[in-house]
């Protein structure tokens, strides 16, 4: 997933914009932008219906991605299912910006780290309200794409997800 070459995409075409989740490719279309014609990919977010222009010469930029696929699923399920990770030790509000920025790069590796990390952190003390808020958007991001690409519903998904961390550790790894 990481290193992408540049990647053009079709209308009716489902891509990932990071920290907003899957959307749909509904249309490319020219705009004039400082006195230059630039094509612009619109794409409609599914859950929240909110259209974003985005530069196609700009989208490795932005981290416009394709879904992904069975190969890249499967380390995301490792990811989750990880459990000799180093949490960090530091203050709340240093760990919110750093799993922030994961989230905001739009990997779905680095976002299931931080569902993953924070659900481990809550073992032993009490997530920040916007620890758990962060969580549940990474869930969500999880859940939502994973079902897409797997043809499966989100509850299907969320089951999984919800098994892989009620497993007690010592059926882990």
């Amino acid at each position: 997933m990481e290193n992408q070459a540049i990647r053009t995409f079709n209308v009716g075409e489902l891509a990932v914009y990071p920290g907003h989740g899957v959307g749909e490719i509904k249309a490319i279309e020219q705009r004039e932008v400082c006195e230059e014609t630039q094509n612009f990919y619109i794409m409609v977010i599914l859950d929240s219906n909110i259209t974003i222009m985005i530069p196609k010469n700009n989208t490795t930029n932005v981290g416009l991605r394709a879904l992904v696929n069975d190969e890249q699923i499967d380390e995301v399920y490792t990811t989750l299912k990880k459990r000799r990770v180093k949490l960090s030790h530091q203050t709340w509000n240093k760990r919110y910006k750093q799993f922030h920025d994961k989230i905001k790069r739009g990997s779905l590796f680095e976002v299931a780290e931080v569902f993953r990390d924070l659900n481990l952190i809550s073992i032993n003390k009490e997530l920040s309200f916007g620890e758990r808020k962060m969580m549940e958007t990474a869930k969500h991001l999880i859940v939502s794409e994973l079902a897409l690409a797997r043809g499966l519903s989100e509850a299907e998904i969320t089951r999984e997800i919800q098994e892989i961390f009620t497993v007690s550790e010592s059926e882990q790894e």
